[in-house]
């Protein structure tokens, strides 16, 4: 099942939106050049483990944090962060 944000577009569809210029897609977009010096200062990062946990928030919060867009866990978890380095740096 299609999640409510996903969009379905036939490839005649998609061409008409590219030649009216309604997408921001480039052609060259998925074609990109990676060059030794890409790879000399690559580094390999691994995600931060996630916990899920029931948090009950105030709906005015929610509300905020979801008008910004997608990805409103993850400012909301960005925040909490900030908070918490802020704090570990007073008591240190």
């Amino acid at each position: 099942m299609a999640r409510k944000d996903t969009k379905r577009y036939s490839l005649a569809e998609l061409k008409s939106m590219r030649a009216e210029g309604k997408t921001a897609t480039r052609r060259d977009a998925a074609v990109r050049e990676i060059d030794e010096s890409f790879w000399r200062n690559a580094r390999v990062v691994m995600p931060v483990a996630k916990k899920s946990v029931h948090l009950r928030v105030d709906t005015d919060v929610l509300d905020w944090f979801r008008k910004q867009g997608k990805g409103h866990l993850s400012r909301m978890n960005a925040v909490l962060r900030s908070y918490m380095a802020a704090h570990r740096k007073e008591r240190s």
